[in-house]
């Protein structure tokens, strides 16, 4: 089985109000890529990850006129995709859905949203007064069946921590700090939720966008962790924690060159700056499954390097590059043997 998440910046920019994708010179949200382009290159990538399911993060809007699950499935039917179903949970309010496009001949997924004394809903509220928090982009909880193996999936997108809006410094700081106190409450949440399936036994894979990782900016200092620790469970005993080797690397070696997931071009010199953002976190039991990351990375993986096809569509389909995740059932069913 192999899941991936990959966030499609502004994918939503690409489709008409009936779901059909706009091949044409018009405007893709991406610098220098017209729309036309940017759905070639999203198909290519899409097809060269041969992928069961793809937890799509900034997905097509749902809302009005629009429907994020006809514009996917539209767009797998003409790319020729496995993945040609699409679900998405609870819908976002900010045309940036959480999707996943997946292979019904593979997988039979279902949302599945829960809910506990600890966690509420993720559609719902958390906390009171000044500590109120809520999702924008509420994650999606999926139960995953395949042959072989049943798990729970949790496709996230994170609170961004930019601080948009800001016109000097002092207001630049302010809003950094209030962005990064949300986005660790949403982790916390999110940690709780997590805890439910460790609590239940249940099989776990939490991936997505966490716009976030181990010693990225300077505001991690003022609240001692970033979010991606809260969600693996770093100050937990080792069963209760989750797994992803990247974010083990960028833990361990922090001075060390890390890998990435995103590469943006950040003003006022518009200096390429590189970012481990994209997480495939899974749960103790699965590390039996003979679990593989993989993060398409045009310049740091050579065999996608050497395919000037896929490292140019790579390039001009997102600011994010897709991280895979590979398990085989077969070796949990002999650990349970």
């Amino acid at each position: 089985m192999r899941l991936a998440t990959w966030n499609v910046a502004w994918f939503d920019r690409l489709f008409d109000d009936a779901g059909r994708p706009q091949h044409d010179a018009g405007d893709s949200a991406r610098h220098g890529v017209i729309r036309a382009r940017r759905l070639e290159a999203i198909a290519h990538v899409m097809r060269a990850l041969d992928a069961d399911g793809i937890v799509v993060v900034e997905a097509p809007d749902t809302g009005g006129k629009r429907d994020g699950v006809r514009a996917l499935e539209t767009f797998a039917a003409e790319a020729g995709l496995g993945t040609r179903a699409a679900l998405i949970g609870f819908r976002s309010h900010t045309q940036q859905e959480i999707a996943f496009l997946y292979d019904p001949d593979r997988l039979r997924p279902r949302h599945d949203p829960r809910a506990s004394a600890s966690a509420p809903r993720f559609d719902l509220h958390a906390g009171k007064g000044e500590s109120r928090i809520t999702w924008s982009k509420p994650p999606l909880e999926l139960m995953v069946e395949a042959e072989g193996l049943t798990l729970r999936l949790i496709g996230v997108h994170a609170k961004s921590k930019a601080p948009h809006g800001a016109d000097d410094a002092r207001e630049m700081q302010r809003i950094a700090v209030e962005n990064r106190r949300k986005q660790l409450a949403q982790c916390g949440w999110l940690r709780a939720r997590i805890e439910d399936h460790l609590d239940a036994g249940d099989s776990l894979v939490v991936m997505g966008d966490f716009n976030d990782g181990p010693g990225l900016d300077a505001q991690e200092r003022l609240f001692g962790r970033s979010g991606v620790e809260i969600v693996l469970g770093e100050d937990d005993a080792p069963e209760r924690r989750l797994f992803d080797p990247h974010a083990r690397l960028a833990l361990a070696h922090p001075v060390a060159a890390q890998p990435a997931t995103a590469r943006f071009a950040v003003p006022p010199d518009w200096r390429i700056l590189s970012a481990l953002l994209d997480y495939a976190m899974i749960s103790p039991d699965l590390c039996a499954c003979g679990p593989r990351w993989r993060i398409w990375h045009p310049f740091d993986d050579p065999e996608i390097y050497a395919d000037a096809d896929l490292r140019e569509a790579l390039l001009a389909a997102s600011d994010h590059f897709p991280v895979t995740l590979d398990l085989d059932p077969a070796g949990k069913r002999r650990e349970a043997d």
